[in-house]
């Protein structure tokens, strides 16, 4: 008996040392686990933040328009304005339905209109505060509001890129204006070639950008040059561009009918009213469903006077609802145009109107600076890049 009673205790013991080692390969299989899972949440986050990287509006390609050469630049910042403090708590409001928004007639009501914080300006400025030029152009141009180009093909980011803008300019209660510009066979392959790689593609781009919109007040300039130049097209190809434009506008004012899109008529030296009417309404800018109206001037010179006269006999030859307007690009047409039809980076330009939502004339719905003044059309620095000495001469 006490031999078998020393087997069984000799078993039991050995059973106590397999259930402890079994114990130890559960805890350390857990800690593999553990770590892992751990490793796992950071590689996510740091995707993630890659991916909000990804998301940011980068500095894009340069537009310009033949004989009119547009110069634009986005980057990203959203200055949000710092909450008010108050004393008294407030009541909670009820709680009701959103109301959709509903399309409006009238300019837009903002307080005014966004000043984008990533522009080569001011990031110029920031980089250059002992610079004896800076002051004249930090005041005359930095602190002006400014058109947001988008004018690289980039659709993976695109809804993110124009969010982060429409959001700024919400936050800061004020009207962001926004330029796409990707239509491809732009520039009829000249200085500002590129865009999406054909209309299917940018079909989806366009409504990716419209997605980024919002829901509140917000400017957009529809594919400058694109109904202004379209001799490299045949008549096939102009109808399928028409089309392209017209399915452009009304995915911008469905996905916020509170979004005014202004379609391209030129410059008042460039299609008679007639011609650039009948291109216009191919595109379905008489449409109250896909427009507001036109716009001029984009990147040139001539003087406000002769665009808003030129505009209104666009409109009027255009046709379609009474509340359609114009909006005028002035950022360097305060000396009118030079004789000579010089069109890249002329000398004896200036400044023109500050840009305003209130412009006082009939039909003209805004002066706006489309074209950021000091960002080259190729001729006094690279093109589309940001020159000191170009923007002093201008603001001087």
């Amino acid at each position: 008996m006490s031999g078998l009673r020393a087997r069984r205790l000799a078993e039991r013991r050995a059973e106590r040392r397999r259930r402890t080692a079994r114990g130890a390969l559960a805890a350390a299989a857990s800690a593999v686990v553990a770590v892992g899972t751990v490793v796992g949440l950071v590689s996510a986050l740091d995707r993630d933040r890659a991916e909000a990287d990804e998301a940011r509006p980068t500095v894009s390609g340069s537009p310009s328009l033949r004989p009119l050469p547009a110069v634009p630049t986005p980057s990203p910042t959203s200055n949000s304005p710092s909450p008010s403090k108050s004393s008294k708590p407030k009541p909670k409001p009820k709680k009701t339905a959103p109301a959709r928004p509903k399309p409006s007639s009238a300019p837009p009501a903002a307080s005014g209109l966004y000043r984008y914080g990533g522009s080569q300006v001011l990031e110029w400025v920031r980089a250059n505060r002992s610079d004896p030029r800076r002051p004249l152009i930090e005041s005359r141009i930095a602190n002006r509001p400014a058109a947001v180009w988008f004018a690289d093909y980039a659709p993976a980011t695109i809804t993110a890129r124009v969010r982060a803008v429409t959001s700024a300019g919400a936050s800061a209660g004020q009207v962001p204006v926004l330029v796409p510009y990707a239509v491809p066979d732009r520039d009829c392959g000249g200085h500002s070639e590129g865009g999406a790689p054909d209309l299917d593609a940018y079909g989806d781009w366009i409504e990716r950008f419209a997605r980024g919109l919002g829901s509140r007040e917000v400017i957009v300039i529809l594919e400058p040059d694109a109904l202004s130049q379209t001799e490299c097209l045949s008549k096939s190809r102009q109808a399928d561009r028409y089309e392209a434009l017209a399915h452009a506008g009304r995915a911008l004012k469905s996905a916020n009918p509170r979004a005014r899109v202004y379609y391209d008529a030129g410059h008042s030296a460039w299609n008679p009213p007639g011609t650039q009417a009948a291109h216009l309404r191919a595109a379905g800018a008489a449409s109250a469903a896909s427009s507001d109206g036109v716009f001029t001037n984009v990147s040139n010179f001539h003087r406000t006077s002769d665009e808003a006269a030129y505009a209104r006999k666009v409109l009027a030859a255009m046709g379609g609802p009474s509340g359609l307007g114009a909006v005028i690009d002035t950022s360097r047409n305060g000396n009118g145009a030079p004789p000579d039809g010089e069109w890249c980076d002329p000398d004896g330009r200036t400044l023109g109107r500050p840009p305003t939502l209130r412009t006082g004339e009939p039909r003209i719905d805004a002066y706006l600076w489309v074209k950021l003044p000091g960002e080259s059309d190729g001729c006094k620095g690279e093109p589309g890049t940001f020159t000191a000495d170009y923007a002093y001469e201008l603001a001087d």
